[in-house]
């Protein structure tokens, strides 16, 4: 039966109507702000490069969020990042596989489960020390004390964890422990070349190590990648289950900005080293950084590497209760088909 026509202009206005309010539903559903952190060093290189270049800003509004906004902090220690993840205060994590795989064991299957999102680079972590005498960790002393972003928990502490059971055996994987000391990039480089103080040792990563290496009798024992064997992810970034299904569109627009954001470092190192500089403002000059980046060994890449390994030992030891079957199951299926291990 054929509708009259007032009948039809009304049920067409319906319709129209209707389709008007799930767009608008839609784009109401999405966040009207979005947290992000960094770290300091280098590990923090792309998140620097997509601040300064506002390019998350750019692929947001590309996918029709223009006036959302995007504001940044920066954290240091896994433990902090993860308290601020899980409280609601941050949307998008930046830390080491092991924060990650902690908090991941511990909300998975619930409503608010962490997983990780991409890789931000691969980059060794070195041991360092102005003791001359220590060759390797055999000449480590009860007196030395050992400076980290976190004890126990970080990246840094787990490869030192694995360094010790490579040098000792599996029942002294602790022996290091209680010689650790918490101390951000910048407060652990001035500790150990200040020639005073108790830390002797310290472990850190780019740019720090390199500026503890150019200093008078600073040298290294070992890096991580010895201990892994090969390269490894030094920082990942995180969120939760509940933002990445309640913002797809700004999920989807963060991995095209951290894409861009890569392919920029990796296209131009000297402009990646000027911009960082701009936004972390660190003691180092533009040329002595843009060498550190055109270091093979320091990878930018969204790809994850090395989680395997590390999440195998740390729920050995116990830190982790539930095993990842693969390096997949702590992370998005956005993840899935990059070349990770």
């Amino acid at each position: 039966m054929r509708l009259p026509s007032t009948f039809r202009l009304l049920a067409g206005g319906c319709a129209a109507a209707a389709v008007i309010s799930a767009t608008s539903f839609t784009a109401a559903a999405e966040t009207r702000e979005v947290r992000l952190m960094k770290q300091v060093g280098i590990a923090s290189l792309t998140m620097a490069v997509m601040e300064h270049e506002r390019l998350y800003e750019k692929h947001l509004a590309a996918a029709g969020l223009p006036d959302t906004k995007v504001t940044w902090t920066r954290l240091v220690g896994g433990n902090v990042v993860n308290d601020a993840l899980l409280s609601g205060s941050l949307d998008f994590a930046v830390a080491g596989v092991v924060p990650l795989s902690v908090i991941w064991a511990k909300t998975r299957g619930t409503p608010n489960e962490v997983k990780g999102v991409v890789s931000l680079n691969s980059i060794p972590i070195y041991f360092n020390t102005r003791n001359a005498a220590m060759q390797s960790l055999k000449d480590i002393k009860e007196t030395d004390r050992i400076a980290l972003p976190a004890v126990k928990v970080s990246i840094q502490a787990v490869i030192l964890q694995m360094a010790a059971t490579k040098e000792w055996g599996e029942s002294q994987v602790h022996k290091l422990d209680t010689q650790t000391v918490t101390l951000a990039g910048n407060d652990a480089f001035t500790a150990l070349t200040s020639g005073q103080g108790e830390i002797t040792c310290v472990m850190s990563a780019a740019p720090f190590a390199q500026l503890q290496l150019s200093k008078p009798g600073i040298h290294t024992v070992f890096t991580s990648y010895d201990v892994l064997g090969g390269p490894h992810s030094l920082n990942v970034v995180y969120t939760t289950a509940k933002f990445r299904e309640q913002n797809p569109k700004s999920y989807a627009a963060f991995i095209a900005a951290f894409k861009e954001a890569t392919d920029l470092v990796n296209s131009d190192k000297r402009r990646a080293a000027e911009t960082y500089l701009k936004v972390m403002q660190e003691p180092i000059s533009v040329d002595a950084l843009t060498e550190i980046l055109q270091d093979p060994r320091v990878i930018s890449s969204l790809a994850p590497q090395g989680v395997t390994a590390i999440t195998n030992f740390i729920h050995k030891i116990g830190l982790i209760k539930v095993k990842p079957q693969s390096w997949k199951d702590l992370f998005f299926s956005e993840a899935h088909d990059l070349p990770g291990n």
